[in-house]
């Protein structure tokens, strides 16, 4: 008897033993894991801090350069230049009318300007300078002595492309962008870099790196984004021609937001090497690379000289196929599908009022405007645009998000994505009687759970674009008038109302090219009728769609032109119509 006591108070002992080992272990692996949580937290400071050191000190040398110029150069009409558009801007360099130096130092100096009021500059391209004293060789090309603004994301030497994530900062590009080699060979000039949202996958324009970028109409609204450092600039004077990047609305939505015009090219249409997404091999949700601008000829004089053969000789993945003048240029009237809201967004009341006045404008015009509804719009927002743009359940993009403190912006969109797999799947189950719409979303942002099934996803979307093509030509329309969600958000609302998307981004999954035109202004009779929006689920999302658009009498409204693949001409001609119709009517 004694021994089997002996024999318990061993084990027991054994136990304790192993139970505070067992303890020892867990606390020292808890020691580890927040150590390394503090140095990674400590790594990201440091890279943030080294990098608006670079920021500032390249904004300091080029606000140097520019009063150097200014005290030799007093006589330059600086003001005149800003009111020029491309078109008159590259005929007076052509001409000699005016010198690369003149129209350089005026748009360096209204840069830096706009900058201090809208934080919108990740960086000066100080390059740009030599290359300014270079240039007389490029006289030829289409945008020779055009200073250029691109996307923080857009590929040029010895630059990072961040994407407003620490994981990619201090990684310079060893060369520049395809967009970017073209932009030089055309004799334009890249000058500086653009803000962007913390990993691109948002509309508003914030990141932990460089701040928020804001409106240039109202100082108390986001930009939009992702391309909303360029929506800003380009909106506020400082660039007469950007370049940004589109795979939901990014370029669309900052331009809507800002009052400029912006297209987003089919797909494949411009080369994409060298232009930064957050995480690549994604292909249901397509992105492009797009010109901004104040005016629609602008961005096709952009276009003009992007599709050219240096860019076709580049990247050979590229159709070549140039610009079509003749479908630009044509004046036969247009059969054209029409719609005030896509039926699962309800516009805003000045967002459907611009689409009603465009109509009739339209219509005075000699157009034949067709009423039209996107086909299963609800299918497509849950099982084709969240599914596939997420199709890893946002994995990826989660990890490109460690190490890097997360933006407010960010916080409401992406708290969703870090539940486990098994708690989205079960919250879209649950929500599905008494909450449709989140019940999708939930659905959606689980992605897709083996490679069959992605397969599955991929000929879903193939499909879709084949069904929506087959009902334009049922309908017999040439091109497409819809809504372009707006006007600019509060902050804080865009990672929340990702509902808005399905405005856009159906687009960038049938690789349609489409543009937004700016056509008329919030009233005060729009906002008395916004406080009665209700929208067609009156859901949570409604409701903060409804406050996120509140406040903007004053702010512009734009609406949004749609084509067919490899019809960018015909978009864009559409685009120049609803500009020229509204001037006139303004007149």
């Amino acid at each position: 008897m004694e021994n089997l006591k002996l024999l318990v108070h061993r084990v027991q002992a054994d136990q304790r033993t192993v139970a505070l080992l067992a303890g020892a272990v867990c606390g020292a692996g808890a020691a580890v894991l927040l150590v390394r949580r503090v140095i990674r937290s400590r790594e990201a400071k440091v890279k943030i801090q080294r990098a608006r050191e670079r920021r500032t000190e390249s904004l300091q040398r080029a606000e140097e350069a520019v009063r150097r110029y200014r005290e030799s150069h007093p006589a330059t009409n600086s003001a005149l230049i800003l009111t020029l558009t491309l078109s008159e801007l590259t005929k007076q360099l052509q001409e000699g009318l005016l010198s690369p130096e003149e129209v350089f130092y005026t748009y360096m100096e209204k840069t830096l300007d706009v900058n201090k009021k809208l934080n919108c500059c990740t960086g000066i391209l100080l390059e740009s300078f030599d290359q300014l004293k270079t240039l007389d060789s490029n006289k030829k090309g289409l945008l020779y002595g055009v200073p250029v603004s691109i996307k923080e994301n857009i590929a040029y030497k010895n630059h990072d492309c961040s994407c407003g994530v620490v994981i990619y900062l201090d990684q310079p590009l060893q060369e520049d962008g395809v967009l970017v080699e073209v932009l030089k060979r055309q004799g334009a000039i890249p000058f500086v870099k653009t803000n962007l949202p913390q990993a691109l996958l948002n509309f508003d324009c914030s990141n932990p790196i460089y701040g928020q970028t804001v409106n240039p109409h109202n100082l108390q609204k986001t930009s939009g984004g992702s391309s909303g450092g360029e929506g800003a600039l380009i909106g506020g004077g400082g660039s007469v021609l950007g370049l940004g990047s589109d795979i939901g609305g990014s370029i669309r939505i900052p331009a809507a937001f800002c009052g400029i015009c912006g297209l987003k090219p089919t797909a494949r249409r411009l080369s994409s090497q060298g232009v930064r997404p957050i995480y690549r091999g994604q292909k249901s949700v397509t992105s492009s690379a797009g010109p901004m601008a104040r005016d629609v000829e602008s961005l096709a004089l952009c276009m003009q000289a992007l599709l050219s053969d240096h860019m076709f000789s580049l990247d050979p993945t590229v159709p070549p196929i140039p610009f079509n003048v003749e479908m630009y240029q044509s004046t036969k009237p247009l059969r054209i599908g029409y719609f005030e809201s896509d039926g699962f967004v309800q516009s805003s009341p000045s967002t459907a009022r611009a689409i009603r006045e465009v109509k009739a404008l339209l219509e005075q015009a000699g157009h034949t405007l067709v009423p039209y509804s996107p086909l299963k719009i609800r299918q497509a927002a849950e099982e084709l645009l969240v599914k596939g743009i997420l199709a890893d359940g946002a994995t990826t993009m989660l990890q490109k998000l460690e190490g890097s403190p997360l933006d407010p912006c960010l916080k409401a969109q992406v708290y969703p994505y870090s539940l486990p797999t098994w708690v989205k799947r079960t919250l879209s189950f649950l929500l599905k009687p008494v909450a449709s719409r989140a019940s999708g979303i939930f659905s959606g942002i689980s992605g897709v759970s083996s490679v069959p099934e992605l397969w599955k996803q991929h000929a879903a979307v193939e499909d879709y674009i084949h069904e929506t093509i087959a009902d334009w030509r049922r309908c017999n329309i040439d091109v497409l008038l819809c809504p372009m969600f707006g006007p600019a958000f509060n902050f804080l609302y865009c990672g929340k109302v990702t509902t808005a998307l399905t405005n856009t981004m159906l687009y960038n999954v049938l690789t349609f090219p489409a543009g937004v035109v700016t056509v008329t202004t919030v009233t005060a009779e729009d906002e008395e009728e916004l406080k009665h929006y209700k929208g067609f689920y009156q859901d949570r999302w409604d409701k903060l769609f409804k406050e996120a658009v509140t406040g903007g009498e004053g702010l512009p409204v734009a609406v949004q032109c749609v084509a067919l693949p490899w019809q960018d001409e015909l978009c864009l001609r559409l685009m120049r119509e609803v500009e020229h119709l509204v001037k006139q009517s303004r007149k």
